[in-house]
């Protein structure tokens, strides 16, 4: 008798423990057959609706904001399998294979999510609900057939302005959420890092700036795994397709303060000059038609054939360059030109304005334009020359065949800046004030081969509250389409050591102090 009492403990253990394990195994599904409906879209935070996603995009993690105690979320399309989450919070962190697979599976498709939440109270508008369920009307977003590239390169900062501290130059890998640090300040007693640039969306060349009272201002450039430190400092820059030249401004830069604005911040050029630095006989140069004495030239940037380098111009309004803020400082407001170029023979032709202030009225900034050499996108904003500080910036696009422009549908109310292509010249990164007027962050936005922008979404998270209480600043994205292959210590190392290579600077009133660090002036969120 005892063994069979015996026996009999023994199967309701392993009954129960059968019974714990198949709830533990399928704690997130959820079946939700009876349900209210509620004829408006669910409340999400990031805002993933109604927009245009990269096949290989990391999950979009989201808040449902609805009050609740159950939520449940239905992601499908239109094959594979679809893909439930349960959460007791609002939190909804979608599994990483599944979605990639749904995403892949479905390219060119929509993306659907369902959303329903539990009530509080167990009850709904329409009458009694026993399980409290309601369901929202449906999410629909569209995969694009075409990847964005794998990587993204940033910096990473608090919102400063004199002093530089926990500064960092990133690469974010977007098929999933892992980061890591290509270099960062504290590698060099809190340097400051700016202006990274890369050859054709690929890491194959790199260039990096950096100011440091130890080590002073100088650029870095990568290669093939290695860093080398340069003798000079680039600011904006662009590689020319071929390799085998960088052109850079030179910008002689001084900030100011408004009382009573939004955006108390300010930045104006009080000179600035276009050089350009050639590889292989490692010599910097200039010409007459890029380094004006009575204009400012700056924000190069090459056509993808090589042919044409576009740059911002505007004229010199004050007389004494010392005073700020500088008469006539809201005043200043930069053409759109472009001058010819033969890699070959290095002869250059004569500037040509693309897009005036006459035609209109605004400061034009930051051309990029698309590696299929179809779009250009830019910048405009009331005057001046840095459009993070300019609640009035805004992002345009001209087509390149016909010259016609006009401002993209992907801005708000405050500043857009800082933007670029990927490499198949579909998906366009920029950087937005739009989340709260105060700190940047990144957005992606779908660009169709008629130029068309879609809604742009904001760098997905793992956790979908990050931005919530973030008090720093993402700026200037760079995507590539694989990571750095130069090690932050080999970057640090070359930031420690002498320059490798001294190249002789032309001289003019933009010209830095060589060996010097600069004014701590810019933030350049």
């Amino acid at each position: 008798m005892r063994k069979l009492r015996s026996y009999l403990i023994l199967i309701c253990a392993a009954a129960a423990g059968a019974t714990v394990l198949w709830f533990a195994l399928n704690k997130n599904t959820v079946v939700v057959n009876d349900y209210g409906i509620i004829s408006r879209m669910p409340g999400i935070r990031p805002d993933y609706t109604g927009t245009v996603i990269p096949p290989n995009i990391s999950p979009l993690n989201f808040m449902v904001t609805e009050p609740g105690t159950r939520y449940l979320v239905k992601i499908y399309s239109g094959a594979g399998e679809s893909i439930d989450v349960f959460s007791k919070t609002g939190k909804i962190k979608i599994p990483l294979r599944r979605w990639r697979s749904l995403l892949n599976t479905n390219r060119g498709g929509q993306l659907f999510f369902d959303v329903y939440v539990k009530n509080k109270d167990g009850i709904r508008s329409t009458g009694s609900q026993p399980e409290g369920w309601r369901r929202y009307e449906t999410i629909t977003n569209t995969i694009a057939k075409e990847d964005i590239d794998s990587y993204l390169v940033y910096r990473f900062m608090k919102p400063i302005f004199s002093w530089w501290n926990s500064i960092g130059i990133y690469q974010r890998n977007l098929e999933n959420y892992e980061n890591k640090v290509v270099l960062h300040g504290t590698s060099f007693t809190y340097g400051c890092l700016n202006c990274h640039t890369f050859l054709n969306n690929t890491p194959d060349y790199m260039t990096l700036g950096i100011r440091s009272p130890a080590y002073g201002s100088t650029t870095l450039l990568a290669h093939d795994g290695k860093a080398h430190k340069l003798g000079a400092k680039f600011s904006y820059t662009s590689w020319h397709p071929s390799g085998r030249l960088v052109t850079y401004s030179m910008n002689k830069v001084r900030m100011f303060f408004h009382k009573t604005t939004m955006e108390i911040r300010d930045v104006i050029d009080l000179d600035s000059a276009i050089c350009y630095y050639t590889v292989g006989s490692q010599k910097i140069k200039t010409i007459p038609e890029l380094s004006e004495k009575d204009r400012l030239e700056t924000y190069p940037t090459w056509s993808p054939d090589g042919r044409y380098l576009y740059f911002c111009s505007a004229p010199i309004l004050w007389t004494d360059r010392d005073k700020l803020p500088l008469e006539r400082y809201n005043e200043v407001k930069y053409d759109l030109r472009r001058i010819s170029y033969n890699v070959e023979t290095d002869e250059w032709g004569q500037p040509e304005t693309v897009l005036s202030v006459k035609e209109t009225g605004m400061s034009i900034l930051c051309p990029r334009i698309s590696p299929d050499g179809r779009f250009m996108v830019f910048c405009m904003c009331k005057y001046g020359c840095f459009p993070v500080f300019q609640p009035s910036s805004d992002l345009y696009l001209m087509d390149l065949k016909t010259g016609k422009y006009d401002k993209l549908p992907i801005n708000s109310k405050y500043s857009e800046s800082w933007h670029s292509f990927s490499s198949n010249s579909r998906w366009l990164t920029f950087s937005s004030k739009k989340q709260d007027g105060l700190f940047t962050r990144t957005y992606f936005s779908y660009i169709d081969e008629n130029g068309r922008a879609y809604k742009p979404f904001i760098l997905p998270q793992k956790d979908p509250t990050y931005y919530d209480s973030l008090l720093q600043t993402y700026s200037v994205p760079e995507l590539i389409t694989r990571p750095v292959d130069v090690s932050k210590a080999a970057l640090a190392r070359a930031v420690r050591g002498p320059a490798e290579i001294s190249p002789d600077i032309p001289i003019t009133g933009a010209t830095p102090t060589a060996g010097h660090a600069e004014d701590a002036w810019q933030s350049r969120e």
